[in-house]
């Protein structure tokens, strides 16, 4: 397992006007999807360690609004094996699980023995927007603070690979995203109320992160950045990060033989005229 260093946990503080980082180039649309493929490959081939093996794999995707934390998760998650593979992006809270633990409708979407669970946010929503926008009392939020890194603690001495990301994004970019998804019918469902908020509070959400990075980054579950002002990148590094974390193994697949086809003997296909067919819309498309 690589050991990179920790970025300090205030990077995104004090960046209001400035780009994240040096400058970089945008990663190349060929190079990017020559590597996406490569890595995805070799998520599969993790895959296949985990369900062998009975590992089991927590990954918490964090961060800003609009930092790229879906389409990480989307490009983690697509030739996975649904079966051992999901992803975990609850709702809010109804009445009922207002008065649970906090924590405990988390705990029930843990990945089991051989099974991988990539978390669209998590139990940091208390930590993050529901700290900002007064969702929940001080005393609330102060016990989360002492408690959750108890709580991953115990993930990761019960066996579980615990991996923590946060997405960094710069408040220019963001709002460049936000205003992108206004007109856009397949992502206007993604800007919010909440969403907009984030432009008007980036300081608070900045203090508030700070706040917790500094109560969970713990050396049993370190926090990791990504930085994303880049997508293409992000996403790179982020899967490539999660294939560092996870120590498994190539495992040759079993052999596969395929049977001879019998010939066909009694079987009398009804005719097609009885049987009801979707509109062919794609021979009416001009190529």
């Amino acid at each position: 397992m690589s050991k990179n260093p920790l970025k300090h946990p205030s990077q995104d503080r004090g960046s209001k006007h400035k780009p994240h980082g040096k400058p970089r180039k945008r990663v190349n649309k060929f190079v990017y999807e020559a590597d996406l493929e490569r890595m995805q490959v070799e998520l599969v081939s993790m895959q296949q360690w985990v369900q062998k093996t009975g590992a089991r794999v927590l990954v918490i995707f964090e961060g800003r609004d609009a930092a790229g934390k879906g389409g990480a998760i989307k490009r983690v998650m697509e030739h996975l094996n649904p079966r051992s593979a999901r992803i975990v992006a609850l709702p809010t809270p109804n009445d009922r699980e207002k008065g649970q633990w906090y924590y405990q409708r988390y705990v029930e979407k843990l990945p089991t023995t051989g099974e991988i669970v990539l978390m669209d946010r998590s139990w940091y929503n208390r930590g993050g927007v529901e700290h900002v926008l007064g969702y929940c009392t001080e005393e609330q939020y102060e016990r989360w603070l002492v408690q959750t890194p108890v709580l991953e603690r115990m993930l990761v001495d019960d066996g579980i690979i615990l991996i923590k990301l946060w997405f960094s994004v710069s408040d220019r970019e963001q709002e460049a995203r936000f205003r992108s998804r206004l007109n856009d019918p397949m992502r206007r469902w993604k800007l919010s109320e909440t969403d907009l908020l984030s432009i008007t509070k980036w300081e608070d959400y900045s203090r508030a992160k700070d706040a917790m990075f500094a109560a969970t980054d713990i050396p049993e579950a370190r926090w990791w950045t990504v930085e994303s002002e880049d997508k293409r990148a992000a996403r790179l590094n982020s899967i490539n990060h999660i294939l560092s974390q996870v120590p498994y193994e190539h495992l040759d697949p079993e052999p596969v033989e395929f049977p001879d086809r019998p010939e066909a003997e009694n079987y009398v296909r009804p005719p097609r005229e009885e049987q009801n067919y979707v509109e062919d819309h794609a021979a009416t498309l001009k190529h």
